[in-house]
């Protein structure tokens, strides 16, 4: 029985790329008509996510309509901006790259991590700081990423959890910024590159460049739709085989370590949450856990007002 629920649920996954890339097309070539734009910008991080936007983009207005900004900073790994601007070369777009550490430096931000001067010891600063993380683990017996989606009023160490959320988001904040700054000085649509799984579990940036834009092609896709896409668009293999990084926080250079689980059992959980089963199916299909599903369940919870602005429900006027 349980077979039978994993392989509907993994039916259900599937996607038929060359349709959903001709959608999606579609769909970029008529926000950018009906927003009267020259063009589109996009942030290009040598990642699968922004690869793909990219390649829709290409095929959906033509390379010289398409604009990238590469937008490394000093915790950035040279892999991955290297692999960028071999991608923008590969599709034959314009890509401008654009140091950001200056302007982080300049706004303190490097001074902000909970580590301090410790930041200054090269390679050993990512062992310092995963240290770090998992210190936070043991004594607190919680998850880092999960409390650091809601506010820090009295939990403990409360004050290195802000100073670090403080660090990474200015740096796609920043980049926004950039994105915006650039596509309105040359009339430009801002593409984002946000998927669905990061989007329902919170693991993005408020008003960061993969969320504060004008349209967000894959935010109906889940990762592994998003590769699925990326393998038919034939994005390079080492973009798509290479572990997917938030390249932000130095020693953290996969997202799943972060999330403490694979993007193949979290869609699955995601899509069985959205269809609606039941908890004991759930555990019993994908082999998991009562917990594991318990703790995405909390993350979609705590990340609720990332996706979504309060206002008042009555103004007694």
């Amino acid at each position: 029985m349980s077979e039978i629920l994993l392989e509907k649920l993994k039916a259900e996954m599937k996607i038929k790329p060359e349709k959903v890339a001709l959608s999606l097309e579609n769909f970029i070539r008529e926000y950018t008509e009906k927003l009267e734009r020259e063009g589109v910008i996009l942030g290009l991080s040598g990642g699968i996510d922004s690869a793909v936007i990219a390649a829709l983009c290409v095929r959906a207005l033509g390379p010289k309509k398409t604009f990238a900004l590469i937008m490394p900073e000093k915790d950035s790994k040279k892999e991955h901006t290297q692999d960028a601007l071999n991608f923008a070369r590969e599709l034959n777009i314009e890509a401008k790259l654009v140091d950001i550490t200056p302007y982080l430096e300049e706004l303190g931000v490097y001074k902000l991590f909970p580590l301090g001067k410790l930041l200054s010891l090269g390679k050993l600063k990512g062992a310092l700081i995963r240290k770090a993380y998992h210190f936070y683990e043991r004594k607190t017996g919680k998850l880092p990423f999960l409390e650091s989606l809601s506010g820090f009023k009295d939990k403990e160490y409360s004050s290195y959890l802000a100073k670090g959320n403080a660090y990474y988001r200015a740096k796609h904040r920043l980049r926004m910024i950039l994105l915006y700054l650039y596509g309105e000085l040359e009339n430009r649509l801002v593409v984002g590159a946000g998927n669905k799984s990061e989007y329902k579990i919170g693991y993005f940036v408020k008003h960061g460049c993969d969320d504060a834009t004008d349209i967000m092609p894959l935010l109906n896709l889940y990762k592994t739709q998003v590769r699925e896409l990326a393998r038919y668009l034939n994005i390079p293999a080492r973009i798509i085989e290479k572990p997917p990084s938030p390249d932000v926080v130095p020693g953290f250079t996969n997202d799943e370590e972060v999330i403490r689980i694979s993007y193949e059992k979290l869609d699955l959980i995601l899509l069985a949450i959205e269809k609606g089963w039941k908890l004991s199916d759930i555990v019993k299909a994908i082999k998991i856990e009562e917990n594991d599903v318990i703790y995405i369940k909390n993350l979609i919870h705590k990340s609720e007002h990332m996706r979504k602005i309060f206002i008042p429900e009555d103004y007694n006027l």
